[in-house]
Formats: structure tokens, sequence, C-alpha cells
């Protein structure tokens, strides 16, 4: 875990949560030219303390007396008492905000309007439907989403979203308090509304009808939402600046881990603009500064690491291309004070500015910072080809020690072996701080290329279960990609939402190794349907979800699980 004395901004508490619930009515359009799912959303008062003046969907607090109506209400047998508790508070708040009433009579029919105008909407609510003779539908509401208000925000829920279909003879009438405006409208057109600027609606709402937008009727959200009683997802967003103006991220969103790792309290300070001319402070002790090589292969650009402070000088981690401009703000950023050059690997957009880096260091009075790393095989090709002044070991240390004003400090780096993208490939271990950094063993955004034959897949296989091991023993939380945002595989509970998910970084590395099987699998499988095909044909089936345009990469990382399978007694060409 980051040592929060290497915090750039001193954590602070978020607002604490309030529980409450919202509910999803849905309807299949009655339109044969557009069919598809229709859902019920009201505006918001304009004074109203959140999110005021959005469309949004029924809902609000869950009272105490939602928790003692159990007995009011059918309940599904996997249906937990949480969720069934949230089930009759979405109920009660559909009926006093919209009218709506998710109940049934005696002999099993739906409630009518007989029954809606019978009861009053600022009375309490269960006793009301008890004396009728109303049993609540709590069996009939499902989970569809959990959503925890965004840490940044001064008012904060934890609100599970509810679904339900529409009862047919009911029409939602808004009480003109705190709802107004009720309409039905398809997933895709509010979110186009919202685009064009008529129909306000925030994040949540935003990324749910996003979802809803998959299910082509009201049954198959009903039933993807059963298969488990449990949330289809769940989300704690966290929120940066993208050309100035606040740009919010779900966990799987390529952001995510850098904004946990560089404002854990939420705060949105963090600027996530791709630019070349300054390093972007990560931590105190943690500088990334990208190399001006955007493109198809490297993304944004090679980030190079500079680890280190001014109390104990600093070590940069893959210099990059030999790129005079990049060069200099490396140094400069480092104030000079450079103390190793170290390498991941040979690759052309990784350690050719070594050199000049280190020749930048030599007037400077101090010592000259020697390459570090390990040097390419007989197998790299020959714009890879790389030499350090030392080898590094596996498992040796690299230690930065000084004196700032907090007393005596470390920041340590522990050298692992890492072949498969590149036979001298290594990773390293910022260990005070628990951040692995990947060079391109690990990307954000895209699966390394495996090239053979400097490039092994078995070996890199090997090398994702001896970091995944590595996570275990130095409670690795974040990843440094040499392309890309940090990684951050941070699925917070609402009770704990300032700490990282069992796993951390060990489940984004997992679920990274359980891609790369899964793909070998479909490999294996066409290479048994087309005995006979060529590598072209295999990465046409294998393939087949990837844009035709990434096939020409793609066949290198094929003819690489191909080496594999091979080795491992499967099919022989």
């Amino acid at each position: 875990m980051v040592r929060t004395t290497q915090l750039l901004h001193p954590p602070r508490d978020p607002a604490p949560l309030r529980h409450a619930a919202t509910v999803l009515l849905l309807r299949d359009s009655s339109d044969p030219a557009r069919p598809g799912i229709e859902v019920l959303m009201t505006r918001r008062s304009t004074s109203a303390s959140f999110a005021p003046g959005a469309y949004v969907f029924p809902g609000g607090g869950i009272d105490a007396a939602d928790a003692l109506a159990h007995a009011q209400s059918t309940r599904r047998a996997t249906q937990s008492g949480l969720h069934l508790t949230q089930a009759i508070a979405a109920i009660r708040e559909s009926f006093e905000e919209l009218g709506v009433l998710l109940a049934r009579r005696a002999d099993g029919t739906h409630a009518n309007t007989d029954d809606i105008a019978a009861l009053d909407r600022h009375a309490p609510f269960a006793a009301q439907c008890a004396t009728r003779g109303l049993t609540l539908d709590g069996a009939e509401v499902f989970v569809l989403a959990h959503w925890i208000t965004d840490r940044d925000l001064p008012r904060r829920f934890d609100v599970p979203f509810l679904v339900a279909r529409m009862p047919a003879d009911q029409e939602p009438v808004a009480d003109e308090a705190e709802q107004f405006e009720p309409v039905w409208v398809r997933p895709a057109d509010a979110l186009a509304r919202h685009a064009a600027g008529d129909f306000f609606i925030i994040f949540p709402t935003i990324r749910t009808l996003e979802r809803l937008q998959a299910y082509a009727t009201v049954q198959a959200v009903l039933e993807a939402c059963a298969v488990n009683d449990e949330p289809l997802f769940t989300s704690c967003p966290r929120a940066g600046l993208l050309n100035g103006a606040e740009s919010r991220h779900m966990e799987h969103e390529a952001p995510f881990g850098e904004l946990a790792l560089v404002c854990p309290d939420g705060r949105i300070v963090h600027a996530l603009d791709w630019q070349h001319e300054q390093a972007v402070a990560l931590l105190k002790n943690l500088q990334r500064l990208t190399a001006p090589n955007p493109g198809f292969m490297t993304g944004p650009g090679t980030n190079s690491y500079i680890v280190g402070d001014p109390a104990t000088g600093h070590i940069v981690v893959d210099p990059g291309p030999d790129e005079p401009g990049h060069i200099e703000r490396l140094w400069r950023a480092a104030g000079g004070d450079i103390r190793a050059i170290v390498c991941t690997h040979s690759h052309p957009d990784h350690s050719p500015g070594a050199p000049r880096l280190q020749a930048m260091c030599a007037p400077s009075g101090r010592t000259v910072p020697p390459i570090l790393g390990l040097p390419s095989a007989t197998t790299s090709r020959e714009n890879s080809r790389f030499t350090p002044e030392r080898a590094l070991v596996d498992g040796e240390r690299l230690e930065l020690r000084g004196t700032g004003p907090d007393g005596d400090v470390t920041h340590t780096l522990e050298v692992l072996h890492t072949p498969g993208h590149a036979a001298n490939h290594l990773c390293l271990v910022l260990v005070e701080d628990g951040l692995l950094i990947s060079g391109d063993h690990i990307l954000n955004g895209s699966t390394t290329v495996i090239d053979p034959p400097d490039g092994n897949m078995a070996a890199y296989l090997e090398s994702l279960d001896k970091l995944a091991a590595s996570c275990d023993e130095h409670g690795i939380d974040f990843i440094l990609p040499a392309h890309g945002y940090v990684l951050g595989d941070l699925r917070q509970t609402p009770d704990n939402l300032s700490a990282p998910a069992e796993g951390g970084a060990k489940a984004a590395i997992l679920q990274l190794k359980a891609h790369r099987l899964k793909r070998e699998a479909k490999i294996a499988q066409a290479m048994q349907k087309q005995p006979d095909g060529s590598a072209d044909d295999w990465v046409r089936l294998a393939y087949d979800d990837v844009p035709e345009r990434l096939w020409p990469v793609a066949k290198r990382s094929l003819l690489a699980h191909v080496e594999r399978i091979q080795s491992l007694g499967g099919f022989n060409l």
C-alpha cells in the first residue's frame, strides 16, 4: 500500500453514505416500428438538494419501516433480506412519487386504479396496503446495479438500481413536489437527448441506460438479473480533469486506477490529458514523463518513470527513444540528480535514450549514473539490441536513501526478470509503496504483443504468475505500465471506500492471464477446424472479435500461442 507520506494530497474523509433505493420501471415498446425497452423517467425539482433538474428514476431513502414490512411482501427464494428491504423501499417510493403501485390483490391480480385512489401518498405506506389487503410485489423487483456516489460529492448515497415491469393498467402521476413530468423514453433516445443538451441526466443514469441498451425486451432484463440475484455491476466512480472539465470514470475504464492512486479520497485535481512537455506527478516520489512517440503500437507514447525525490536522488526507468527534447525534460524533472538509468527491455521505444541521458548527467559533478538492465538475447531483432553497463540480477534491489524534512527516507526497486514480451524483459517493484513498474509486460488499453522468436508465450504466462506472486508478497495495488494510465483493479465496498479490494493489482494480472488462455483456446479450435490452414486463416477465426486492421499484429501473438500449444503436445503442423 502506498505510504501516506508520499501522497500528493493529504487524505480527507468523504461525506457519509445514506442508504437509498431507486427503481427502473420498464415496459416493452408498443410501436412495431421501434421495438425495444422503454423506461419511466421523471424530472427532479430544480430546488432539489441532489441533482436538481435532472431526469431520474423514481426512488429515495430507505426507511426503518421498509425492513419491517417483509411479511407483507412476496419474496423469491434467492432474494436476500437486504434486497427485499430495498425492493420494498423502491415500491413505496414509486407510489409516493409517481402513484405507481407494485402490489397484488388477494386474488393475485395487480393493484388497480381504485386501490391507488384509496391510498394516501403521505400516510404510512405498508400499513395502508395491509388494511386494504394488498401484498407488496417484492418478488418481482430485481437488482440491476449497485451505485455508490462519487467520493468528491457533498451528498452521497449507497443505492441499488432496481428493475421491475410496469403494471399494465397504471399511469404515472407525479407528486409535483419532488418529481415532475414523468416520461417514457427509450434508453438510446434519452442518451441522444442528453447529448443534445435538452434532457439532463447524471453519470450513474447515463451508464445504466448504456447498459440497458443491450436488452431487447423487459423479460430479457429481468432474466439476466435473476441469474445470480446480485447486481450485474457495482461502481463508485472517480473523476479527474480532461481539457479542464470534470471527467468521471467507472472501475473498468482506463483512468480509474490512476485516479485511485493519485487522489484516493476522490478529490478532482488530477489532469488526465496526455502531453509530452512536462512530467506528471503521481506521488511525491514518482513522476511520469510520456515520450512524444504516440502511435498504433505505443498509444499516447512511451512512459518514462522517475522514482525518488530531491533528498534521495532519482532512478529513471525506461528513458525511451533517443529524442533530445524528451531526454532533456527527463533530466530536468529529476533536477539533474539521477543515480541510475534502468531499461525494462531493449525495444527501440524504451532503451535508446539511455546514453544521451547519461551524458547529460556527466557535467553535473555527481557520479555518472550507470545504465542497467539485461542484455538482449541473440533472438532479438537488429533494432532491439541493447547491452547495459551492468546486468541486473533477478531479485536484486536498487536503493535510494536520503534525509528529508520528515527524516530518513528510502525508495527501493526490486528487479523481477519477466521474459515473454522480450527475452531480456524485466519489471520493477517499488517495494515501500506496493507499485509494479511493468514495462511492456502489462499495458493499459491493449494486450502485449508476443512476437517470436524473442517473444515467447510460455515464458510470458509464467512471468504473469511470477508477478501475481509478487503482488501477494509486496501488497501491490497498482501497476505502472509503459503505455497508458496507471492500472488498478480497485472495486471498493461501501464500508471501505478508501482501501483497495482484496487482490488489488493481482486481480488485473489474473484477468489478463485468463484472457490470454481464452484466446489460446480459440486458436486451438481454429487449428482443429482448419488443420491445413495458414496463420492468416487461423487469425480470421480466432480473432473474429478484433477489427480486421489489427489482424497483422494479432498474427504475431497467434504464432506465439501456436508454439506453446505445440510444446504442450497439442496440434502439430
